[in-house]
């Protein structure tokens, strides 16, 4: 009789990869966990209790099949577990580092409610994909025969590179138009190298081209250009996320120093690659020898002060208006912040800036938690006379991101667009109401997580292939 492979959870206790020291890896901006070795992921996938009802593969947005390439990696079967888990998700080994396993799949395994700390499936998944890139196994794009149809996908993110990637798969003609040089969207400039080294970025868009992805690159989309691409293509799919941040209209919020979170991270990438970046050099993106306040308590300000500590910053604090337990980044993140020396003032929220020409400080008004709001979160309220002066070089604003004016911008005054400026499209196919247009993403959800945007773009992809079936079906009739 065969061995047990599996049900481990209670002999073997979870272990992460190891994770360099702080005062390592705040020197630079290299991932900061080690690859498990081979002996040690199938030691951990092991522990997994494969149930009946796996809660970690439904609270998964693209429901992978995570019990099965546990269970192959625990029995060594790596080129079989890495063909399942890339069944379901284009993008494996980018979900393994970014994804917050913590409020989705592992924050919803089984053995960790029974008190066992649960599988690290993030971990096992990041190196059954990176297993699969050393050993060959990822492959290009190869279809069984090229159809005719082609589609033009607006946005190089995660969603519009999911869609691309199943649509040339199915064999159409697919091209990317993207106002950035280099294909990834928040992949590749909004997330830093710590979290996320773009040489995994880059080699995806490489294997993409590869297999016949077309890119257009440094390319605005304005009326015209949609015009062209519309008419050049058999669908066009938008996908370009959410690039306009939030602003604050407090007293001194116009003062030098205050910068937007995007501008701040996509500085910083970009140096990372040898580009020329003129606000980085003359030091107004630089953090170095400065005291730091980043404003926001989600996974771009985590991005921020993490970063700030990177560039040599003298000081990084934190503020955000709500308490530990009620903010909306990870929890994973917010302590290797505070290990890199990140201090957090929770229940803290700007009034007002300091300064004449630049800023000097940031007014902070101390918060408690009062009654839930609609949302179900308790609402912050002001404690009054606790406000105080925190003095600052730097402030940068993580305060989320809000979609452009798309109809304007590409001259469709008929894009059926909501309240909050995000496009209406229909839920799974990411139809829009204009004919032969689709969009997916966070211009569809709102700034939301990576992993969101990969389903609905093989979603769409899906919907679009489904619907050149039917028009071939229609012709040969």
């Amino acid at each position: 009789m065969a061995k047990q492979p599996m049900l481990k959870f209670v002999q073997i206790e979870r272990d992460m990869p190891e994770k360099r020291a702080a005062t390592v890896r705040k020197e630079d901006f290299h991932e900061i966990y080690a690859e498990y070795a081979a002996a040690k992921a199938a030691e951990q996938a092991s522990r997994c209790s494969q149930c009946g009802v796996p809660y970690c593969q439904s609270h998964c947005p693209l429901h992978n099949n995570i019990p099965d390439w546990l269970r192959l990696t625990a029995m060594g079967r790596l080129e079989e577990a890495y063909q399942t888990s890339q069944a379901t998700n284009t993008f494996p080994e980018i979900c393994g580092r970014i994804c917050p396993q913590d409020r989705l799949c592992e924050g919803n395994c089984v053995i960790e409610q029974s008190g066992h700390g649960t599988v690290t499936i993030g971990a096992v998944e990041k190196y059954i994909t990176d297993t699969a890139w050393d050993m060959g196994w990822v492959k290009p794009a190869s279809p069984v025969a090229e159809r005719s149809e082609s589609v033009g996908i607006i946005g190089a993110g995660p969603g519009g590179l999911a869609a691309a990637d199943m649509l040339r798969q199915a064999g159409v003609q697919v091209t990317v138009y993207d106002r950035y040089d280099r294909a990834g969207g928040l992949l590749m400039y909004g997330i830093p190298g710590f979290k996320l080294e773009k040489d995994i970025v880059e080699r995806r868009n490489r294997l993409l081209a590869d297999g016949g992805v077309r890119f257009e690159l440094n390319c605005d989309v304005d009326a015209a250009k949609f015009a062209e691409i519309r008419a050049a293509h058999d669908a066009v799919i938008i996908a370009t996320g959410v690039y306009k941040s939030r602003d604050l209209s407090h007293p001194g919020s116009g003062l030098g120093g205050i910068e937007k979170a995007i501008d701040y991270l996509a500085a910083s990438n970009r140096k990372s690659f040898g580009d020329e970046v003129a606000d980085f050099d003359n030091g107004r993106l630089n953090a170095d020898g400065k005291r730091v306040v980043v404003i926001g308590g989600g996974d771009t300000a985590m991005d921020c002060v993490r970063t700030a500590i990177r560039q040599g910053a003298v000081s990084v604090k934190c503020l955000y208006r709500r308490d530990r337990a009620n903010m909306p980044g990870s929890q994973r993140e917010t302590q290797n912040a505070e290990e890199e020396g990140v201090v957090f003032e929770w229940l803290s929220a700007p009034k007002g800036f300091t300064g004449d020409d630049k800023v000097t400080g940031v007014m902070v008004q101390k918060m408690r938690l009062g009654q839930p709001d609609a949302s179900g979160r308790q609402s912050p309220e002001v404690i009054e006379g606790a406000d105080y002066v925190e003095e600052a070089d730097l402030v940068i604003k993580a305060l989320g991101f809000e979609p452009e004016d798309l109809p304007t911008l590409f001259g469709q005054p008929d894009l059926p667009v909501t309240r909050w400026g995000t496009v209406k499209a229909a839920f799974r196919t990411g139809a829009t109401e204009m004919e032969g247009v689709y969009a997916v993403g966070d211009i569809v959800r709102g700034a939301s997580l990576v992993v969101w945007a990969i389903r609905d773009g093989r979603d769409c992809a899906a919907a679009i292939l489904e619907g050149f079936g039917a028009k071939t079906a229609m012709a040969a009739e």
